[in-house]
């Protein structure tokens, strides 16, 4: 049983679902992905996503008009697995196709570029044997992309990567629930306090790369909350 943490862009929540391996992700009609399909390898008991993403894959599922084999979708930032600031930290990343020919993987990749409605799909230079599609949003706070400026008050999903890399840190937010409030901007001050940074509580490109050059792929630690 995994918890699913869920932002629902449309109203400016967090939701919170329990859900078996075998079941539906939130959101997503007909089975076209489960939990375990999202979950990939991660050893996480707790996934997250928002609404926005899972109902832009059952848009495009019927687009395509035929199943879509996931290779890999979530992981945690401490988990490691892909680049410093990845989308699939953020829950709204999937690398899929790895089951289909060449001829397979370039109509998939036509289809979710003609789509139109994922933010990001990779060329296929950089994926030559998967069809790597996204639904990021926000404008990136580092020039070279990457994940959004987050400050006191937001929710979603990069909130949850923030907290996330400063529990494995040791910087406690007390819980992992997607929301930007006291004890989380009491963390960010305190790793920007000792990481040499301006303690603003802004969480911007130098804070950005200076907790996930920290964080990513340093593995479970005593801090994780889950």
């Amino acid at each position: 049983m995994a918890k699913v943490l869920i932002y629902n862009n449309d109203e400016n929540k967090m939701e919170t679902f329990e859900r078996k391996e075998t079941d539906a992700m939130p959101y997503i009609t007909g089975r076209s992905m489960t939990v375990g399909e999202f979950r990939g390898s991660s050893k996480s008991n707790v996934l997250w996503s928002d609404k926005t993403t899972m109902e832009t894959w059952n848009a495009f599922r019927r687009y395509y008009g035929d199943p879509i084999f996931i290779g890999y979708a979530f992981k945690r930032i401490w988990e490691g697995g892909h680049g410093k600031q990845s989308q699939h930290y953020a829950g709204v990343s999937f690398d899929t196709g790895q089951n289909l020919s060449t001829s397979g993987r370039n109509r998939l990749h036509s289809a979710a570029v003609s789509f139109g409605r994922w933010t990001y799909v990779e060329p296929k230079s950089l994926t030559p044997t998967w069809v790597h599609f996204d639904k990021r949003y926000g404008t990136p706070a580092c020039s070279s992309g990457g994940y959004p400026v987050r400050r006191k008050g937001d929710k979603g999903i990069y909130v949850l990567v923030l907290q996330d890399a400063l529990n494995a840190l040791g910087f406690s937010t007390r819980t992992l629930d997607g929301i930007f409030g006291d004890w989380t901007l009491n963390a960010v001050r305190q790793f920007q306090t000792d990481s040499g940074l301006t303690s603003d509580g802004i969480v911007g490109c130098g804070t950005w790369r200076s907790l996930t050059d920290k964080a990513v792929k340093i593995g479970r630690t005593s801090t994780v909350i889950d």
